[in-house]
């Protein structure tokens, strides 16, 4: 293969804008397989953290001892700043309740509410750095294909003129605008598959983490623990 047609050949030839494209999608593929890899390690990590987190949390003999086991055990940390913030809440009901403007306010609706709150937090950070990757993959083509528009104006440039076509004088741009067809597109490929992966997995989570609220809200207003088997069982406050 002839090295004048390599990919040094036409990045001497580029100008500004077209390597301000290159380095801008060299930036968005390095920023994308950043998360990728960060995503991926966290839902490794995860898989095998939250199991052992909800037995640790249901099989305590306290609330005390189950939040100490859940933020030992939970990785992903969001599972454990829903137990805190839940525990938190209802021992402040618990204070208050008695007296001045708490006194009025149901335990159910109280603690419900924050772990609602606590909740939607939880669910953002699980899905932390997936608007990322959907920005890329949306974006990369049109970036490429700026690119690729930039390649053909320069050809057509460099037809200007002449009274037949050269073939040396548009090889060299064409060949730029498909590289950068192409470069958008291997930005934009794996960025958009790892979303959809990472969409996918974080639907289990969320899940449970709907779940673990539940049953969470049933333990600490009814005295009642549901384990992971849905069995009933009474719990030591």
């Amino acid at each position: 293969m002839d090295e004048k047609l390599g990919l040094a050949h036409f990045w001497a030839q580029g100008d500004a804008v077209s390597h301000a494209v290159a380095i801008v999608l060299l930036l968005m593929s390095v920023a994308s397989w950043y998360v990728i890899f960060g995503k991926a390690v966290a839902q490794l990590r995860s898989r095998v953290s939250i199991t052992r987190a909800m037995q640790s949390f249901w099989n305590a003999n306290s609330r005390a001892a189950a939040l100490s086991a859940i933020q030992v055990e939970d990785k992903t940390g969001v599972f454990a700043r829903i137990a805190t913030d839940a525990v938190l809440a209802a021992r402040a009901y618990e204070e208050k309740s008695t007296g001045g403007i708490g006194a009025g306010v149901d335990a159910s609706e109280f603690i419900g509410r924050t772990l609602q709150q606590s909740t939607v937090m939880a669910q953002a950070r699980v899905e932390r750095g997936l608007t990322f990757l959907a920005s890329v993959g949306s974006t990369a083509p049109f970036v490429g294909l700026f690119g690729t528009v930039w390649g053909i104006y320069h050809a057509l440039v460099g037809l200007s003129g002449e009274t037949q076509v050269v073939l040396h004088k548009v090889a060299g741009p064409v060949g730029e605008a498909l590289i950068m067809t192409a470069a958008g597109l291997l930005v934009a490929i794996p960025a958009v598959l790892a979303y959809n992966a990472c969409t996918r997995s974080n639907r289990l989570v969320i899940a449970q983490l709907d779940g673990f609220a539940h049953s969470l809200h049933a333990y600490l207003v009814a005295g009642v623990r549901l384990d992971g088997s849905a069995k009933a069982a009474t719990a030591t406050p």
